[in-house]
């Protein structure tokens, strides 16, 4: 009986051995081939969390252009996680007298704008954000007339 389970305990122990052997044999062969580009510039960690960078928004109204004052606009964008599921964060704020909103930290991407006005027509769109600074001009219509 003690020597069946010292049996189990040795092919155990070399089956280990033999794998941590393959594992570091595989890491210095990789080490000595060298990949010509990995040498010119580091790879990018796989965690490595999205550019964060800033937008701004101009939101107009009607047939001559005016601007919206205390317009609320949401700014919504997917938050990926490794482990927990995807979270949908959402900014909210309002427009200037002047119609404009500048909105910070948003990361690059697929990014949902929403507009809500007193007496306009709600706007929504999904927008690829490619670079900072970048200017999205919405204009909201009248909404349709209720009988």
């Amino acid at each position: 009986m003690f020597r069946k389970h010292s049996h189990h305990a040795a092919v155990l122990l070399v089956s280990a051995l033999a794998a941590g052997c393959l594992l570091l044999c595989r890491v210095a062969c990789a080490q000595q081939s060298g990949d010509p580009q990995s040498d010119s510039k580091p790879a990018k960690p796989a965690d490595a969390k999205p550019e964060r960078v800033t937008i701004h928004i101009e939101v107009t109204a009607g047939d001559k252009n005016i601007p919206v004052d205390s317009a609320s606009v949401y700014v919504r964008y997917n938050e990926e996680h490794k482990i927990k599921a995807d979270k949908l964060v959402e900014m909210n704020v309002k427009t200037t007298m002047e119609g404009k909103v500048r909105v910070p930290l948003v990361p690059k991407g697929k990014i949902l704008i929403q507009v809500i006005a007193p007496h306009w027509k709600t706007f929504g769109r999904w927008y690829d954000l490619t670079e900072d600074g970048q200017v999205f001009k919405i204009h909201l219509d009248k909404p349709h007339q209720w009988y």
